[in-house]
C-alpha cells in the first residue's frame, strides 16, 4: 500500500473568538476515526532527541503540536515521509502498523499523542528489523 494512502493530515477547526484560540478534537468519527482511550504529551525534548521509533500492531494514534514544532518520520517498509507539525490545528492520523519517530523538537514543543488503546507493550514493535519481518518485506524500499 502506498505510503500516503495510509496516514492523514487532519486540518481542525478554530472556534475561537476576540478571548483567543480554541481548537476542539473529537474522537469516535466526529474528527479522528477512533474512540480515544489514552492521551500523553512529549515535552522538554531538543532537537537531538528521537522519540517513537516502533509500529503498533493495533493502536492508532493522532499527533498533535500543540506548541511549538516537530518532524514525524512515517515509514511502511517500503516507503518513508518526514512530516513537520507545525501548527497547533494539524493532525497527524497514523494508523497501526507504521512505523514513526519523531524528533527535532524546537525548544517550546508539545506534542500531544491521542491513542485508541490502552497501553499495552506486547503491541508494541521496536526493532526495525522485526517490523520488516512482520510485514513480510525485506527489501525493495523506494524512500521519498
Amino acid at each position: 500500500m502506498n505510503l500516503e494512502e495510509q496516514y492523514k493530515i487532519i486540518e481542525f477547526g478554530d472556534l475561537g473568538d476576540e478571548r483567543g484560540n480554541l481548537v476542539v478534537i473529537e474522537g469516535n468519527g466526529a474528527d479522528i476515526p477512533f474512540d480515544i482511550k489514552r492521551v500523553f504529551y512529549i515535552y522538554g525534548s531538543d532537537a537531538e532527541v528521537v522519540r517513537g521509533q516502533h509500529a503498533n500492531r493495533e493502536t492508532e494514534f493522532l499527533l498533535v503540536n500543540v506548541s511549538g514544532t516537530s518532524k514525524v518520520k512515517v515509514d511502511n517498509g517500503l516507503q518513508s515521509k518526514v512530516i513537520e507539525l507545525n501548527r497547533p490545528r494539524m493532525g497527524l492520523y497514523l494508523p497501526p502498523m507504521v512505523w514513526k519517530d519523531m524528533y527535532d523538537f524546537s525548544g517550546d514543543s508539545v506534542l500531544l499523542v491521542l491513542a485508541s488503546r490502552h497501553y499495552d507493550p506486547a503491541e508494541y514493535i521496536r526493532d526495525y528489523q522485526d517490523y520488516l519481518a512482520e510485514l513480510g518485506k525485506t527489501e525493495g524500499r523506494a524512500d521519498e
